[in-house]
């Protein structure tokens, strides 16, 4: 078995989360070794009404995103569910919900009334806004988030873009594991859970640090295609190719940008890497040169040589790839479903392929309670 898979043996953890921030956090508990419970709504988790379906009918992206968890609905609006949940709180680790902030209250399942219970809980609220200020109780998605935090903005060419996948959902995932890693070592420590609030619109702020420090010093607004990290560059950047395809060059350090001018036969670019951005005449120059010659042509120059070029693949091509092959991270499940594992090797072993959701209610799952190891220490 791979370490990963035993990191956190014996930690519970209940997911009430929808969507994708949540589920996908716990997700990677469950990677780690974690036990999760999903508990979901009578009608299901809404993922479960989107994207492709397979050849059983069941939702994909669901599945994806819950598999090796274990779930059970619950109507948490009949007195009954709900202190069915509360007796289950008491014997568990973390808790992650996604609710709009009041909600967990009104249902009087809130941090407050919760930590009385299990004051070693860890509590984690997941929301679009976060628990406090003016826009706490403001809808929203992902694009919404990119929109309003300067990220969409000064990317795209002719217009602002949005992502897929959604940059602030799938980060906001990641923040919320590194917070709940975090609160289980402190609790380690010093025996307390504690209540981590993340809001969504929030983590797109810290994963462009950069861009907000340049703007503390100049006050400058990043406009599309000015910087070299938004098409500004010509040493980074997207072009085309004879055939109909795309590639990425990537040599932004000198000596890679050098080593792609000599492959390509043009020694007089080399002193233009430090051109004024954005790099206007140089980018049209780049593109005059690799329009005249196909994918394939292109690859054969430039392939082994050491200068940060790369074909554009679309999800097939990348699939596809040896590299991926080499790492074992993408992998084919018995029952047919194909699964991008969680993306370290430990000690050499990658992850185990994870179990299909699994009913509460099984043999599978009743059977093998994990022993619980992250006490309070009263």
């Amino acid at each position: 078995m791979s370490k990963l898979n035993t990191f956190l043996t014996g930690v519970k953890v209940l997911d009430l989360s929808q969507y994708i921030p949540g589920p996908m956090a716990s997700l990677y508990l469950a990677d780690m070794g974690a036990e999760v419970l999903k508990i979901e709504p009578p009608q299901g988790d809404p993922m479960r009404l989107l994207g492709p379906r397979d050849s059983d009918g069941e939702a994909v992206f669901h599945r994806a995103l819950n598999s090796g968890k274990a779930i059970r609905r619950m109507n948490l609006k009949d007195p009954a569910e709900r202190d069915a949940l509360l007796a289950l709180l008491s014997d568990y680790d973390v808790l992650i919900e996604g609710f709009r902030p009041g909600v967990m209250a009104r249902l009087g399942l809130d941090y407050s009334a919760i930590s009385t219970i299990n004051p070693s809980l860890i509590y984690c609220s997941i929301s679009g806004y976060g628990a406090t200020g003016s826009q706490a109780q403001r809808p929203a998605h992902d694009g919404n988030y990119l929109a309003t935090s300067g990220i969409m903005h000064r990317n795209g060419t002719d217009r602002p873009v949005f992502y897929d996948p959604p940059l602030s959902d799938v980060t906001g995932s990641l923040y919320a594991l590194s917070a709940i890693l975090g609160a289980l070592y402190r609790r380690q420590q010093e025996g307390t859970g504690c209540h981590i609030d993340l809001g969504l619109a929030d983590v797109a702020m810290p994963i462009q640090m950069l861009q907000i420090a340049s703007w503390g010093t100049d006050r400058i607004n990043p406009a599309r295609s000015e910087t070299y990290l938004n098409g500004g560059a010509a040493y980074y950047n997207v072009y085309a190719t004879r055939d109909g395809r795309y590639i990425m060059l990537g040599a932004v350090e000198a000596k890679f940008w050098a080593n792609f001018c000599v492959l390509a036969e043009r020694p007089n670019w080399i002193v233009r890497h430090n051109e004024p951005l954005p790099q206007a005449n140089l980018i049209a120059d780049l593109q005059s040169y690799f329009v005249t010659q196909s994918l394939t042509e292109i690859l054969a120059l430039f392939g082994e040589g050491e200068c940060c070029l790369s074909p554009i693949y679309d999800l097939d091509g990348a699939l596809s790839q040896k590299h991926l092959t080499e790492r074992g991270l993408v992998q084919r499940s018995a029952d047919g479903e194909l699964q991008a594992l969680f993306p370290v090797l430990i000690d050499g072993a990658r992850p185990h392929l994870r179990a299909a959701p699994a009913d509460y209610h099984s043999a599978a799952v009743a059977s093998h309670p994990p022993k619980k190891i992250f006490v309070s220490r009263k």
